[in-house]
């Protein structure tokens, strides 16, 4: 099957199967979301959304979470992984965002990787999800996903990837795409063992195609 065939195939399926596909993350602000995403790396969704209410109430703003140190937000986030550095990168960006951007969050992609703790992945996220740029982030959801389906070829790092994927996918439909890809990376196209037999994707898969059973 040709690149362009399995893609349109993809797409379509989506369209027709998960018209609505948002983040799992709660929050109700781009600051909020930046927050949560920080946490989110190499962290379940679920306890991000156990952790953040509480942050939320006692860090409302940039400039609440500006005025306190390091130590003092561990307290709110030490269940999540990497608490010590995750504090430290939560308030150096909330410090950035008082001083250099008014304690706005960022729209473009390039401003928002110059804040600590944010890289491109997050950098999309928020770009994408409360801004709606055509920002594609590639965690290891959609990394592996892309590679199986074979809407990825030969990627080694998530930027070939998200590259691979913009290139391919209509400007459009990039934002929608990245929660397509994450939600079925979590629950069908699951790393271990994929629920292929219950995949609506199996019959322009490459994965199925060489690993039928």
């Amino acid at each position: 099957m040709q690149i362009k065939e399995r893609f349109e195939k993809v797409i379509e399926w989506f369209k027709l199967n998960m018209p609505v596909a948002e983040s799992e993350l709660s929050y109700i602000n781009p600051f909020q979301l930046l927050v949560a995403v920080i946490l989110s790396a190499q962290c379940t969704d679920k306890r991000v959304n156990l952790i953040t209410p509480e942050f939320y109430r006692r860090f409302p703003t940039p400039d609440k979470l500006a005025e306190v140190e390091p130590d003092e937000v561990f307290e709110y986030i030490r269940t999540c992984s990497y608490p010590n550095n995750k504090a430290k990168h939560l308030v150096g960006m909330a410090r950035m965002l008082v001083d250099v951007y008014n304690g706005v969050v960022p729209d473009e992609v390039d401003e928002l990787v110059k804040l600590p703790g944010v890289g491109r992945k997050t950098a999309n996220v928020v770009a994408s999800v409360v801004y709606n740029k055509p920002a594609l982030a590639v965690d290891t959801h959609v990394f592996r996903v892309a590679a199986r389906i074979g809407l990825s070829i030969n990627s080694k790092t998530p930027f070939e990837t998200e590259k691979q994927l913009v290139a391919h996918i209509p400007e459009e439909m990039i934002s929608i795409s990245h929660h397509w890809l994450i939600l079925h990376g979590r629950y069908v196209c699951v790393a271990r063992k994929p629920k292929c037999e219950t995949c609506g994707l199996h019959s322009f898969c490459a994965y199925f195609a060489t690993n039928k059973h």
